[in-house]
């Protein structure tokens, strides 16, 4: 798929550090409305850094991170989330003590168009079947659905992943993969990090390959075969 017209977000020479760590180095890519588009990298690659700086959870950023044309580099989390982006973390942040229900309804809707409870439970069937279990009664695969699900409750249309297959059984992957698809068929924008670039490439329009914190390569999804095994051996797979 080729990217046309103004992107949704655009990140320019991004630059993050943790501490003294210069973590990103010029970090430059675009995502347009309707796309699901991967960041894929090894571990350590400055992926999840980069989400972070684009939600505002990373403090020390420079450079310039565009959404909707409204620069968002010196803003507080809170206030990008009301410009409509929301992340799902690899951590998936579920509140253990709390049922499937009470981790749907705590999320504040920021913007109008967010999924309602029962819109939730069409997507994710499994979540109403266990809406009254609490959180740490969750596999890892339903977890995941809930981190997901819930985020769509905010109103939120750039949606963040970090690393939704990790640790998942294949069955369970490919659930989430079918998931993301249904998301983008839904009008949702997605970016996605991954090592696994076999799953990235059912679900994504494009690829970013990062490296050192900085953009190295860009592969559209038509092309992921022919490039298979350099990405196998850029990735370690």
């Amino acid at each position: 798929m080729a990217a046309n017209g103004t992107p949704l977000l655009e990140v320019k020479d991004l630059h993050g550090h943790y501490g003294e760590s210069h973590v990103l180095h010029g970090m430059n890519f675009e995502v347009h409305p309707g796309e699901v588009v991967t960041l894929l990298g090894r571990n350590g690659a400055g992926k999840t850094t980069t989400m972070r700086a684009i939600m505002g959870l990373l403090r020390k950023r420079a450079g310039s991170i565009r959404y909707q044309g409204t620069e968002t580099v010196g803003l507080q989390p809170n206030k990008i989330a009301r410009l409509g982006i929301a992340i799902c973390p690899e951590e998936r942040g579920i509140f253990a003590s709390l049922s499937v229900r009470e981790n749907l309804l705590l999320p504040p809707v920021v913007l109008p168009g967010g999924l309602t409870v029962d819109e939730v439970h069409e997507l994710f069937p499994r979540l109403e079947e266990r809406r009254n279990s609490q959180g740490t009664k969750l596999s890892g695969g339903e977890q995941q659905m809930l981190a997901i699900a819930r985020i769509l409750r905010t109103g939120a249309k750039l949606l963040l992943l970090d690393e939704p297959s990790e640790g998942l059984a294949p069955v369970i992957v490919q659930h989430i993969g079918q998931i993301i698809r249904d998301l983008k068929k839904k009008g949702f924008t997605v970016l996605l990090v991954e090592q696994n670039f076999h799953f990235a490439s059912t679900v994504a329009d494009r690829h970013y390959v990062v490296e050192h914190g900085r953009v190295v390569d860009m592969v559209p999804n038509d092309k992921i075969a022919e490039n298979a095994a350099r990405l196998e051996a850029f990735l370690g797979v």
